[in-house]
């Protein structure tokens, strides 16, 4: 399932493609900025989304062989709920 798919379901329930693409951007982007501000979303019975910080580190370049550092940086992270995970067995 992708975006388009997604909207699609959720017009089956607004009746409107409209209102359900504004209804699914706004969500996206509202857990977008909230992990951007390292907050974290929790979504009960679903999950939840967090910002994790991943440390700096070295790497290798596969072509050359040669040692890089790989600076740290934020990542973002789901974590199922118990719900979504007995769902899907």
């Amino acid at each position: 399932m992708n975006k388009g798919d997604l909207t699609n379901k959720v017009a089956e329930v607004l009746n409107s493609k409209k209102d359900a693409q504004a209804a699914v951007d706004c969500v996206f982007t509202t857990i977008t900025e909230a992990l951007s501000n390292n907050d974290t979303v929790t979504l009960v019975g679903f999950g939840t989304f967090k910002s994790s910080e991943r440390k700096a580190r070295k790497g290798r370049n596969p072509q050359t062989g040669k040692e890089i550092d790989i600076p740290a940086r934020n990542v973002p992270k789901f974590i199922p709920g118990k719900a979504l995970k007995d769902a899907i067995k």
